[in-house]
């Protein structure tokens, strides 16, 4: 593997590397309840991986900034009941080997809060073969804000053109696709290849482990 990659592949960790999505689902459903407010689970689905301001914002239009404040803390004290029951999705860490030893700087492009963010580490055990890792203290606003795939490409020490995203939501279609990285989705995080695809993924696979198979045949292995 070379000392200076000059290639990225840029890896969301929810719903893509780590089967966490319905541990969120769960924590912001409960959360509502918590402060009062009632949310179909579907429409908290929808909304996963996106900036927790803005799912806030659409999914308590005329809640007031201290009940919305509440709920994201809620949701963080029954998140963490989750965190000891969360696993890696087939393939996770099979396809971070693989790419790291195609030469290309693995990126963990994830907003997480650093107490989350840890945890999924912790369960990656990868170390060895990621180059960075962002984090929420990296930008004000997650994704589809452009601003974590930015840090992300900054870290990497590459440029859009020589980069590719792995994503589980639109969210990472969106964000990657608004600085010019295309994205690679897996249907892990509950949402259908169809939808993934119209958002502009440049190719949908069942999880990390079918896009391992594929890898040379995918988005990935023409990276150069």
């Amino acid at each position: 593997m070379s000392d200076t990659p000059t290639t990225a592949v840029l890896f969301d960790i929810d719903g893509t590397l780590a089967d966490s999505n319905y541990a969120h689902i769960d924590a912001w459903w409960r959360a509502f309840r918590a402060v009062g407010e009632s949310v179909d689970a579907w429409r908290i689905h929808r909304a996963i991986g996106m900036d927790s301001s803005k799912l806030l914002e659409a999914l308590l239009p005329d809640a007031s900034e201290d009940v919305r404040d509440t709920a994201k803390q809620f949701h963080t004290a029954f998140y963490s009941e989750h965190m000891p029951q969360l696993r890696l999705l087939p393939g996770a860490r099979d396809l971070l080997e693989a790419v790291a030893g195609r030469g290309h700087a693995v990126i963990l492009a994830t907003s997480a809060p650093q107490n989350e963010l840890d945890r999924l580490l912790e369960l990656l055990d990868a170390e060895q073969w990621i180059t960075a890792v962002t984090s929420s203290e990296d930008v004000e606003q997650a994704k589809p804000d452009p601003g974590i795939i930015e840090v992300a490409l900054q870290k990497a020490g590459v440029d859009a053109d020589h980069a590719v995203m792995v994503g589980d939501a639109m969210w990472d279609v969106e964000s990657a696709k608004r600085v010019g990285v295309p994205c690679i989705g897996v249907m892990t995080g509950g949402i259908g290849g169809d939808e993934l695809r119209g958002a502009g993924a440049a190719a949908v696979y069942d999880d990390a482990a079918a896009l391992l198979e594929d890898l040379d045949a995918s988005p990935i292995g023409s990276l150069g």
